[in-house]
């Protein structure tokens, strides 16, 4: 298996040719949106050049699960993400920082779970 830093490299220049970044922005903590301006289209690009890199299968939602903000499941109201919501990213999103998002679970802030440190930590329990 890779170590976190092979990982992370990989991760990077995934990032870099998707998203035409420079590599000194790609770092851990970056988010996809916010800090390397990732579109919904470039999720399929990311998924798709990780599956070529680490020689793996990534269901797309496996790795970016859709309706995180499902009103009619129960999973937001007023805005926030409700007790239930948060249960669900914990379990569709293990390898993301959920308890630091539920600490503001505003809607607007689901972007932030979306990091390249998400990224690395979802390759390596592929990989493991």
């Amino acid at each position: 298996m890779p170590s976190q830093e092979e990982i992370f490299e990989k991760v990077r220049e995934v990032l870099v040719d998707a998203l035409g970044v420079d590599d000194d922005e790609v770092t851990m903590s970056a988010t996809l949106i916010g800090d390397l301006g990732a579109e919904s289209i470039d999720f399929l690009d990311i998924v798709f050049q990780l599956d070529k890199a680490f020689g793996i299968q990534i269901p797309r939602a496996e790795l970016f699960p859709e309706n995180l903000a499902n009103a009619e499941a129960g999973f937001v109201k007023d805005g926030k993400v409700t007790d239930a919501g948060i249960a669900e990213m914990r379990a569709k999103m293990p390898h993301a920082d959920v308890d630091k998002f539920a600490e503001d679970p505003a809607v607007s802030n689901i972007a932030d779970l979306f990091t390249v440190e998400m990224i690395c930590k979802f390759i390596a329990a592929k990989l493991g």
